[in-house]
Order: structure tokens, then C-alpha cells, then sequence
């Protein structure tokens, strides 16, 4: 059984905080790699880390905000301009995903949508809790409480025996136990730390709700400026831009 090896590109919030970059997660296992989220700041993630967009095989995606899926139309421009793509790139996530993609192309880079890429580019919607196979990964996708225009969920990946599991954004909800169950790793969302705010959790919340979670390892992202003030206090590991996890 081959271990699978999670990079960690951006841990921050919509906002940066703490100067961090926006959600992106690199996961390479065997001769496979992909991301789950590609925030705006995705290429730059990807190019400190030293990665390129011409090695990615998939890209999974939660839901469609643009500090998860932003940062798509430039690496489509790179991927044909810079790291000469050539083999084909699927796109998985919420239904409309490649309407919204291409209007995001649009807004930022006119005609871009409508050119001719020396890569092929597949589109595949998510439907909710039915497990999706590409290739040796695997995706379920479990839908959360976070308004984006689209149904928003929280991603189950299994490849070579190994479950990592990505919150998303999301207020608590049961959806997160059953994604996550005896995950291997199950990287969520604490944008606060005790703070009530909709479509979000806390760090309190998650610490009451702990016990219902039966992952192997818990790590917190997407953190906003409350949390990551108190980052010595929080009983439960945090994830940093570069950070990596052998599972």
C-alpha cells in the first residue's frame, strides 16, 4: 500500500489573514496528483511549492467561491502558456461548475473561455453522497450548510487505501461526521474560534462536536484573524501554507 502525501498550498480564509494564502490542497499518491480547491492564489501556492500546472491530473473542488475555485482561469493560462500542458485536465465539483468557471475566465480574461487550449478540459458535477471514480481515486461528496450559488459539500477522497476528507466551508452539520469517518486525515474549516457566524464554524463548536468524529487525525484550516491569535491555546493541530502529511 503506497502512502499519499498532502501539501498543504493555502490554509488562509477569503480574506488572507495572517497573510496566509487562500485554500488550496495538493495530494499526490503513486503516479497521481491533484488538488482539492484552487483559491485565487492557487498559482502562486503552486509555484512556491515548486509545482507545476502541467502535472495535475484532477482538481476537486467544494464549492464555488472564490477563494476555492478562483483561481482556475489563471491556471488554465499557465497550464497552456507557461508549463505547456499537454494531457487532459478533469474538473469535478458542484453542479454549474463549468458555467461559473467560464464566466470567472470571462470577467478576468475576454475570449479566454472560447480558446483553443492544447489540453483537453472535462467537467464533471458532483451529485450528493454518490462516490465518483477517476481513475484510483475516489471522491464522495457529502452537501454542507454554506450558501455559494451551488450546492456546497464536503469532500470524502480515497486512493490506495488512505481517506482524506476536506470540510469545505460549512456550519456544523452531521454531513461532517459521516464525510469523515475514520478518515485518515480530515482536514475542516475553524474560520473562528468562538464566534456564531452563518455558513461558518468555529473552533468551539468543533471541540463540542469532537467526540462524534471518528478521523485518525484532525487538522484545522481556513482560519480567520480570531483563531490564528490563539493558535497556543486550541487543543486540536492547525494547518500552515507548506505544511505537509504523510498518510
Amino acid at each position: 500500500m503506497n502512502d499519499a502525501m498532502v501539501k498543504i498550498l493555502g490554509s488562509g480564509d477569503a480574506f488572507g489573514s495572517g497573510g496566509r494564502l487562500q485554500t488550496c490542497i495538493y495530494i499526490e499518491t503513486g503516479s497521481i496528483r491533484f488538488l482539492i480547491d484552487c483559491g485565487g492564489t492557487a498559482l502562486i501556492s503552486l509555484k512556491r511549492f515548486g509545482l507545476s500546472t502541467a502535472i495535475i491530473d484532477y482538481i476537486f473542488l467544494s464549492h464555488l467561491h472564490g477563494d476555492h475555485f478562483g483561481g482556475i482561469p489563471i491556471f488554465f493560462l499557465d497550464a497552456s502558456l507557461i508549463s505547456n500542458r499537454i494531457k487532459q485536465l478533469t474538473i469535478c465539483g458542484p453542479q454549474g461548475l463549468e458555467r461559473r468557471i467560464k464566466e470567472a475566465q470571462e470577467a478576468l480574461y475576454p475570449s479566454t473561455s472560447k480558446r483553443d487550449m492544447p489540453y483537453e478540459i472535462q467537467f464533471v458535477e458532483f451529485k450528493d453522497q454518490l462516490l465518483t471514480k477517476f481513475g484510483p481515486v475516489s471522491v464522495t461528496p457529502y452537501q454542507v450548510k454554506h450558501k455559494s450559488g451551488s450546492p456546497s459539500y464536503a469532500l470524502r477522497v480515497e486512493t490506495n487505501g488512505k481517506v482524506i476528507t476536506y470540510s469545505g466551508d460549512t456550519e456544523w452539520t452531521e454531513s461532517l461526521v459521516k464525510a469523515s469517518d475514520c478518515a485518515d486525515l480530515f482536514l475542516c474549516e475553524s474560520n473562528y474560534y468562538d464566534q456564531q457566524v452563518k455558513n461558518h464554524l468555529n473552533y468551539k463548536t468543533i471541540m463540542q462536536h469532537r467526540e462524534e468524529l471518528t478521523c485518525k487525525r484532525l487538522v484545522l484550516t481556513h482560519m480567520g484573524d480570531d483563531m490564528l491569535m490563539r493558535l497556543s491555546d486550541l487543543q486540536i493541530e492547525t494547518a500552515d501554507d507548506g505544511k505537509e502529511f504523510l498518510i
